[in-house]
């Protein structure tokens, strides 16, 4: 069988068994002869607009450049929608790059972000363009379905063993976490009750979702305290909500009762309010159990 043609607009860098590297200036450069096996390396931004047309093409994976990130993430948003569509998808940092030039992108980038089924295949932050490339050309992603993709990331562990372990959703929560303080990443409205009282995490920060009318966002709080639940929420306008790990960077926004007899304040690095949940006197360990 011959080789695919070289589309017009674009280089080919390296060609294996499995497809090509190839090099192109813009999204909209890539082409039907992409479709399924080769990894285009395009020199525009990641938004969702340039992703449309690349995830129309379907190619085995693609690297553009974060511009920057921007407001709301938009200079990158694409790495999820090519994720949504099972593509590997990463951007390189803007500042070791020239836009517009597919070729320096290759030989100079150096990757800032990767989607999931990227980084399922070895893709890293800080990671060469060209390795990237060549590492989504030669293995296939992990392609999970959604409750497989929980980013469980244990961020602290005292000496009696227990925990601060970050994951996206408390619907992810595990049993060992009854002993463990939980930052989530969802909303605390009503609609969290219900997993947060499956889960019975020892403390637990999540997410304020923005507030809400009424005070929504954190409606769930409340209704815990009298099931003994010590929790807390992040301001949502410091974290980025769906992502665990980001509410470890967050400010505390409002804290129940058991919460702020354990020392936590709104203004307070979620950080620090994490620690003083995870070591409340024994006491008030045992009155919670």
């Amino acid at each position: 069988m011959s080789a695919p043609a070289i589309p017009a607009n674009q280089s080919l860098l390296h060609e294996g068994p499995r497809g090509r590297v190839m090099a192109m200036d813009s999204a909209y450069h890539v082409a039907p002869e992409n479709r399924g096996r080769d990894v285009v390396v395009n020199a525009s931004y990641c938004g969702v607009l340039p992703a449309r047309f690349i995830g129309a093409q379907a190619p085995r994976g693609a690297i553009g450049v974060d511009c920057g990130v921007g407001p709301a993430g938009a200079s990158i948003a694409g790495l999820w929608y090519l994720e949504a569509l099972g593509i590997p998808a990463a951007v390189a940092d803007v500042m070791t790059v020239r836009l517009g030039d597919g070729l320096d992108l290759h030989a100079a980038g150096v990757i800032s972000f990767a989607n999931q089924p990227a980084a399922s295949c070895g893709v890293r932050p800080g990671m060469a363009v060209a390795e990237a490339a060549r590492v989504m050309l030669e293995r296939d992603p992990e392609l999970l379905p959604p409750e497989g993709v929980t980013n469980r990331t244990i961020l602290h562990e005292c000496a009696g063993g227990r925990r601060i372990v970050a994951t996206d959703s408390i619907a992810f929560a595990l049993p060992e976490d009854r002993r463990n303080v939980l930052l989530t990443a969802g909303h605390t409205g009503r609609s969290a009750l219900p997993y947060l009282l499956r889960a019975r995490p020892f403390g637990f920060i999540c997410s304020d979702g923005g507030g809400g009318r009424e005070g929504s966002g954190t409606a769930a709080l409340a209704l815990c305290e009298p099931e003994g639940l010590c929790g807390a929420t992040v301001d949502a306008r410091s974290a980025a909500m769906g992502d665990g790990l980001a509410t470890w960077g967050g400010t505390i926004s409002a804290a129940n009762v058991l919460a702020r007899a354990a020392g936590v304040l709104p203004g307070m690095a979620a950080r620090e309010a994490a620690h003083l949940m995870l070591n409340r006197p024994p006491a008030e360990m045992e009155a919670s159990a």
